[in-house]
């Protein structure tokens, strides 16, 4: 039986790795598979990208994709063996049930990467869902420069000054945010 996987983690803890390993691994034994990936993150161009250099062509989604479209659209086409999703904290509830539909329904198994909480330690929208209906929730590990694990996302300001406020999603990375330990995070918000 198919399953919805949430591999989730605050920023710099390896999910875009980790989707990039499965999808080798998958391809490693002649299997098809199909990658997607927030529009909305422009960064990597058409693609997933990790920080280590490992990189694969995706489809992105907007809020208006219906996955459950295009995925069975492309399974008719070339049976696919596994679905999986960077940024999965950008997908829509809707989204997230039609991923469900993907595994329950079409018997493919969708494997969901990314963040849990924003920089004000709020849960993402497409996260909250994950979190309440997938059958299979993963943290993976970043750590804090204190060595502790780090759990959240702190957004910084061109001078490395904490933010307090702002839109829920601004894209960025290292330039922008630090991962840290829930101690160090509230600390720097207090600063």
């Amino acid at each position: 039986m198919a399953k919805l996987y949430f591999y989730y983690a605050s920023m710099n803890a390896g999910k875009s790795t980790n989707l990039l390993q499965a999808d080798f691994n998958y391809r490693e034994r002649g299997m098809t598979t199909m990658l997607w990936t927030a529009a909305i993150d422009t960064r990597d161009g058409d693609g997933v990208a990790s920080r280590i250099g490992l990189a694969a062509p995706a489809h992105a989604f907007a809020p208006a994709t219906d996955l459950w479209d295009r995925v069975l659209a492309a399974h008719r086409v070339q049976p696919l063996a596994c679905v999986l999703v960077d940024e999965a904290q950008f997908l829509t509830t809707e989204q997230v049930w039609q991923l469900a539909r993907v595994a329950d329904e079409g018997g493919i198994p969708v494997l969901c990467y990314g963040l849990r909480t924003d920089f004000q330690g709020n849960l993402f929208p497409g996260s909250a869902v994950l979190l309440g209906i997938a059958d299979t929730l993963v943290e993976l590990k970043g750590v804090c420069h204190c060595g502790r694990k780090a759990t959240m996302n702190l957004r910084v300001d061109e001078s490395g000054a904490a933010v307090r406020a702002g839109e829920q999603t601004e894209i960025g990375g290292n330039d922008r945010y630090v991962a840290l330990c829930r101690r160090h995070f509230t600390e720097a918000l207090r600063g």
